[in-house]
């Protein structure tokens, strides 16, 4: 029998819990709120490790949160990324407890063959007897009820007895890319001018998010006749023909875009923070500028809102109400996009006019109190 010197003198062994992230960066953006409050709730001492797809994971680079990450992708050249090697980093880590953001079954059977004792998910795609704590979407008329990811995912933590937690989203930015966005910003000449607007154009998922590039460049041309204004396209590889296309239709030299600059996410997470607005399509570096409180005007289509709603009191959300939306899918069914199409210029501007407002009003303010200081 152990002496009661040697009972409270023994330390309480440190948790291992195991995030599976989410597939696409914007809703790894809106899971930040729940890693928030997993380590708050299981304290610095607890150990993180992230499972997540490669290309998400400079999303959060220079957070907290994470002790490390285990790449994960069946489709990957790597093999140490496939299925079996990463069930097997797991069972040589040993985890405790594996939270999974995703809802996928394979999700839940690296779960289950981790060997950890606490599996909790979202009971659906039939991995429910793989979980030991299920929790069930909500639905409506027996279809599930559209839910913001922040509190979808924030479920799961509370499933696991972590307090309230603020919804507010959350990244950082690493020197390195700060140093990069600087470049940019003196390649492009952006730092001589007091508002940049940056435009992001595409979509991960199919061509039914994508508003017309003649539009684009229309509205650059009117953001930029104010002298006091630029315009920065930004963009990932695959869109990289489109902003360029952008530039050289709108054909004015403040309206530039990163079509020859650095594409790597982190130098994109830095411009994006720099900026004043943002005006994008339904995808994922809206909700980075949520995350470093820049004020957004997103365009909607085939997706009602309600799904990727960030809750992001500088939001502007546009929709426009055609009989056949929403339809959830990544292609225009009928060919017609007018879902998207229909935005006007016109409405596009008169959004982006009211934040730069808004924004205007901001430092206004904050030079005001810095003036009663001195």
């Amino acid at each position: 029998m152990l002496s009661r010197d040697s009972r409270t003198s023994r330390k309480p062994r440190v948790k291992k819990i195991g995030i599976v992230l989410p597939n696409w960066i914007g809703d790894v953006v809106m899971a930040t709120p729940t890693l928030r409050a997993l380590r708050q709730h299981y304290g610095a001492e607890a150990e993180f490790v992230g499972i997540m797809r490669p290309y998400v994971s400079n999303v959060l680079d220079g957070t907290r949160w994470l002790d490390r990450s285990i790449y994960f992708d069946r489709k990957a050249s790597d093999r140490s990324a496939h299925s079996l090697a990463v069930v097997r980093q797991l069972r040589q880590w040993q985890p405790d407890v594996m939270v999974l953001l995703t809802n996928s079954l394979r999700a839940g059977l690296l779960a289950w063959l981790s060997g950890a004792r606490e599996r909790v998910g979202y009971a659906r795609n039939a991995r429910g007897p793989l979980l030991s704590k299920k929790l069930r979407a909500p639905r409506e008329n027996g279809k599930l009820k559209p839910i913001a990811p922040i509190d979808y995912y924030l479920g799961l933590a509370y499933a696991l007895g972590c307090p309230r937690e603020s919804p507010d989203l959350e990244l950082t930015t690493l020197p390195t890319d700060e140093t990069s966005a600087d470049r940019v910003w003196k390649n492009l000449a952006l730092d001589q001018a007091s508002r940049v607007v940056i435009l992001n154009t595409g979509s991960a998922i199919g061509t039914s998010r994508d508003w017309p590039t003649e539009h684009f460049a229309e509205l650059a041309k009117r953001i930029a006749r104010d002298e006091t204004s630029a315009v920065l396209v930004i963009c990932g590889p695959r869109e990289r023909e489109t902003a360029a296309a952008i530039e050289h239709l709108a054909n004015h030299p403040r309206v530039v875009s990163m079509a020859e600059q650095d594409l790597s996410l982190g130098v994109a997470k830095a411009c994006i923070r720099r900026s004043q607005v943002m005006v994008t399509t339904d995808s994922g570096p809206r909700h980075i500028a949520s995350a470093f409180d820049v004020p957004v005007v997103t365009l909607f289509g085939p997706i009602d809102y309600r799904w990727s709603d960030t809750g992001h009191p500088l939001a502007i959300n546009l929709q426009n109400y055609v009989e056949c939306r929403p339809c959830g899918k990544s292609d225009c069914p009928l060919k017609h996009h007018r879902c998207m199409s229909e935005h006007t210029v016109d409405r596009v501007y008169a959004a982006v006019q009211q934040q730069l407002a808004r924004t205007t009003l901001v430092e206004d303010k904050l030079a005001s109190i810095v003036a009663l200081k001195k």
